[in-house]
């Protein structure tokens, strides 16, 4: 079963063992956990788990297909989404059609109420009806809840969680799936990825220079990997240097603040505090920065207008390059 149902899936032979082990004995729980660095083979593993319960174990290719474009009437997938203009946009939509939003993609209290909806109908191919949670950490309070109690209701249906952060997951959520561990990949095999990329793709020098902090940005991920060049590449290259040096003065801070707000979303500014992270950490092990810049994401979470809120942490760096940033 495992040389077909899971072929071609590297470097995730635990996860693998335990779900044949779970489609051999047909023992299923009505929840799992797949946690582990966000893209190493969770949504593939997952889709292959599905037909192995389908199909007993066996490959079936019109299956495969149907699973693979989720036009299976029996499976659910649900993902986080963005509010734009009143609009509910799904976050694959977003990244695949390269829409800036300028907002956090979160899973909201009406999924999980259409989840359950799902859980409560007769399935009409497969035994359980099947549902998952992509990125599962970005439940807001409500969703979370209403999936606590879901979860300890759930009879003829599955329910799998994919999640890079299961530490933001409740606990009492997490109690209630069994975990299923995907291991990161090792840095060296990420680095030949990166050269190779980037041979193929032809990125510019900063990125280049940048690959370590890209590699540990990356969490052993191939996929974040691939998607932290993609992003850098993105950001003009001025906003890149000025942060990396850091202002010289306040109003060199307060400029670079407004250069950031008028070209920057929201998401590209939380994954910028997340590179510069690496990056002050990597090249000076400085402390104050990571400090004030991990104060800085909280707050672009959080109702503080952004710009005050890069404005303070630039001023605040500004005086620390004085001393030794």
């Amino acid at each position: 079963m495992k040389n077909n149902l899971f072929a071609g899936i590297e470097d995730q032979n635990l996860a693998i063992n335990i779900l044949t082990e779970v489609i051999h004995k047909n023992k299923i729980a009505p929840g799992y956990l797949f946690s582990g660095p966000q893209g190493v083979g969770q949504r593939i593993v997952t889709l292959r788990f599905l037909e192995g319960l389908i199909t007993g174990g066996d490959v079936e290719p019109t299956i495969r297909k149907r699973l693979e474009s989720l036009n299976h009437p029996d499976l659910l997938w649900v993902e986080p989404s963005y509010i734009s203009q009143g609009r509910v946009i799904k976050q694959s939509l977003a990244q695949k059609d390269n829409i800036n939003i300028n907002a956090i993609s979160k899973i909201r209290l009406d999924q999980i109420k259409e989840l359950k909806t799902f859980l409560g109908k007769r399935t009409i191919e497969a035994k359980l009806a099947m549902v998952v949670i992509e990125d599962a950490e970005k439940m807001n309070e409500a969703a979370s809840n209403a999936l606590l109690k879901t979860l300890e209701e759930v009879n003829n249906g599955l329910i799998i969680l994919i999640s890079s952060r299961s530490e933001n997951l409740l606990s009492t959520i997490k109690s209630r799936c069994h975990e299923i561990p995907f291991k990161p990949l090792k840095y060296h095999s990420l680095e030949e990825l990166f050269i190779n990329y980037g041979e193929d793709n032809k990125i510019n020098n900063y990125t280049f220079d940048s690959r370590k902090e890209l590699i540990n940005l990356s969490n052993g991920s191939p996929e974040l990997l691939i998607r932290n060049i993609n992003k850098i590449q993105e950001i003009p290259s001025e906003i890149l240097l000025s942060l990396t040096k850091l202002p010289n003065d306040y109003l060199e801070a307060i400029t670079i603040a407004k250069d950031i707000i008028e070209n920057l979303d929201i998401e590209q500014q939380l994954w910028i505090i997340n590179f510069l992270q690496q990056h002050f950490w990597l090249r000076e092990s400085n402390l104050y920065c990571m400090n004030v810049l991990k104060v800085l994401s909280s707050h672009l979470v959080s109702s503080i207008q952004p710009r005050i809120a890069w404005e303070v942490a630039l001023i605040e760096l500004t005086s620390q390059n004085y001393k030794d940033c």
